[in-house]
């Protein structure tokens, strides 16, 4: 790790939990990084292992001595900006509770020049705890982007620390509703199939052999000719869970370009173009006519 850098160097021991772990997943759990920069942090030769310098596909041994130069710190962060659409359902002393709509992250993080709860809040003249790291004061817990929800945010230190342990110990009930492809057989079950990152493709999860335990139970709740709308109660809370579950069980979620139908994988699809508008309006007067 030499030559002149502005970034930080940390040195540790590799924790036990990352046994076997990637070096660019482990330095996203440990530091935070998206994949894409820990990819960028072993490429540069910025990880160095009892000695070696390692690449980002090489796998760690819980123990071993990892010393990491991270990438140097952003510069000044954007102002909080208002997010639109997001609405207050409960505001104490200790916590706020928020309607996060789609397209809003939870908090910044690298690649992500989107709205955010976490600045929205700020926008909007809120204080939150400061526990946590700096990007994700008060965040106790996330929702993806693409989703839309209730999320809590502590506003006080208390809150923080009692939200973390019922978060951690699963004491909180999470529950979605989501419309689905197709109809599940049976009508309500449970998904257990371990979740990681995609072997193939770093923006998306998958089903994975080895990858961590990951529950959903759920129910059909109406159903339609093409499609179920389901309950769905999460037991553990990895990113992108639903979605990815009900993709591999078949019944993606309607509407999700990412999980989705698609070629490769042998399932049917469609893509429609719908009636100019001329042929529409001479359809409209013809069957007003009928």
């Amino acid at each position: 790790m030499g030559g002149v850098s502005t970034g930080q160097q940390r040195a540790l021991p590799v924790p036990d939990g990352l046994e076997g772990q990637r070096v660019d997943q482990a330095l996203t759990r440990l530091f935070g990084l998206s994949r894409g920069a820990a990819a960028d942090v072993a490429d540069g030769g910025g990880v160095v292992v009892d000695g070696r310098v390692r690449g980002k596909g090489d796998r760690l041994t819980a123990g071993s001595w990892l010393e990491v130069e991270l990438p140097p710190p952003p510069g000044e962060p954007a102002p909080p900006r208002p997010v639109e659409g997001m609405t207050i359902l409960l505001d104490d002393d200790d916590l706020v509770v928020v309607d996060k709509p789609v397209g809003v992250a939870a908090h910044p993080s690298p690649g992500w020049e989107g709205p955010t709860v976490v600045g929205g809040l700020a926008a909007a003249g809120y204080r939150v705890s400061t526990s946590g790291a700096a990007e994700r004061q008060g965040v106790v817990h996330r929702l993806d982007a693409a989703t839309t929800g209730v999320m809590v945010v502590a506003k006080s230190e208390r809150a923080y620390t009692a939200l973390k342990a019922a978060f951690k110990e699963r004491t909180v009930e999470k529950r979605y509703h989501a419309l689905v492809q197709g109809h599940p057989d049976p009508s309500r079950g449970t998904i257990d199939a371990p979740i990681d990152r995609h072997p193939t493709a770093d923006w998306r999860f998958a089903v994975v052999s080895g990858g961590r335990p990951s529950v959903t139970h759920y129910e059909v709740l109406e159903a339609f000719p093409a499609a179920s709308l389901v309950d769905v109660r999460l037991e553990t809370g990895r990113t992108h869970q639903i979605r990815v579950h009900f993709a591999a069980a078949r019944h993606p979620c309607v509407g999700d370009l990412t999980y989705g139908a698609h070629p490769a994988e042998g399932r049917w699809g469609e893509v429609r173009s719908g009636y100019p508008a001329d042929l529409a309006g001479a359809l409209a007067v013809l069957r007003a006519e009928a």
